[in-house]
């Protein structure tokens, strides 16, 4: 190798070190080392499975969050669009249809929600923390009282095939890790190749400037809302073949708190604009071995709670201090 080639090694690696990617990949690793070296149990092979496949679910869920972050918004809305929409296809399925139907239907109720929850937003100018805060409720709601009544949905027992997603092996390599990098990819190339990739990134930056380009914010919104329930629904699919069920109590967790906490700590700016899925990756390995070292180790969920409230809180303060928000582009938009 010659002596500039390692100059522009060494160059890339100390800039790789100062940027906050840089930081959490080497945050990730000192913590996979630390929990080895002090839990036994943490390095087992059944403990790695099980990291391994609920870093896909919660990952899974990010990449939704990311997206919706990246062009200035937020969906605190994805647990409950998620439970109701993959419990109420269980029940249909239940009941006598066809898993695929019941699937399907499962799959339009979450991109109807993600509709209306766009249109609510880019149509009736109503901020996107309160909108989705509200729409989940509702969401729930309405699921509880027409859809299901029971919180634990099991599989339906004649579901073969789709006990594969969560427990099966592709080449020795967990089917959601495979579900995980195909959504990864696929939305690597949405975000990367792809004009409505560029306009989301220009809608984050600045959303005025956007419109006056000739970009359609309002359809544009409604869209990235769309995609966004629907990748929840993908991640309960994903939960319930792992776990043969779905829990709707899980909407009363800090599940949305793991969510954030993997994209503003993976380094996707709340001001949005910038960010790429490789940050969701960062950002969901090293939550991942977080959560489920302090698991391991028997640490009180409500100091789990702490801990996790803590580094979501120091994320965002580090995430302000280095992209400031600006004023002049601070409003969402053409919303």
């Amino acid at each position: 190798m010659s002596e500039a080639a390692a100059h522009g090694n060494q160059a890339r690696l100390s800039s790789l070190l100062k940027s906050q990617e840089g930081i959490v990949l080497v945050l990730a690793v000192l913590a996979f080392v630390l929990f080895s070296l002090l839990l036994p149990s943490f390095f087992s092979p059944g403990n790695i499975l099980a990291l391994i496949r609920s870093v896909s679910i919660l990952g899974i869920l990010a990449l939704g969050m990311a997206l919706v972050v990246i062009a200035r918004g937020i969906d605190v809305s994805m647990i409950a669009t998620m439970v109701v929409s993959v419990s109420w296809a269980f029940v249909i399925a239940r009941s006598g249809y066809s898993l695929e139907f019941a699937l399907l239907v499962g799959a339009l109720f979450a991109v109807v929600a993600g509709v209306l929850i766009g249109v609510l937003i880019a149509f009736g100018e109503v901020a996107p923390i309160f909108a989705t805060l509200a729409a989940g409720s509702v969401i729930y709601g309405l699921g509880r009282t027409f859809f299901f009544t029971l919180e634990m949905q099991n599989v339906p027992p004649d579901a073969g095939w789709f006990s594969l997603i969560g427990q099966g092996r592709i080449l020795g390599v967990p089917v959601t890790v495979v579900v995980f990098g195909v959504l990864c990819l696929a939305l690597h190339l949405v975000l990367s190749r792809t004009r409505f990739g560029w306009q989301t990134y220009a809608m984050g930056n600045n959303p005025g400037a956007a419109r006056i380009t000739g970009i359609s914010n309002r359809p544009m919104i409604v869209a990235q809302y769309a995609i966004s329930a629907l990748i929840a629904y993908g991640a309960g699919l994903v939960l319930a073949s792992s776990a043969s069920a779905i829990n709707a109590r899980l909407f009363n967790s800090t599940m949305i708190y793991d969510i954030l906490l993997v994209v503003v700590l993976g380094g996707i700016g709340l001001n949005g604009g910038h960010g790429k899925v490789r940050n969701v990756i960062l950002g969901t390995i090293f939550v991942g071995i977080l959560l489920n070292g302090m698991t391991i180790m028997n640490i009180p969920y409500t100091i789990q709670n702490l801990v996790k409230g803590v580094v979501l809180l120091l994320a965002i303060v580090i995430d302000s201090l280095v992209n400031p928000r600006d004023e002049q582009t601070s409003q969402q938009g053409d919303l």
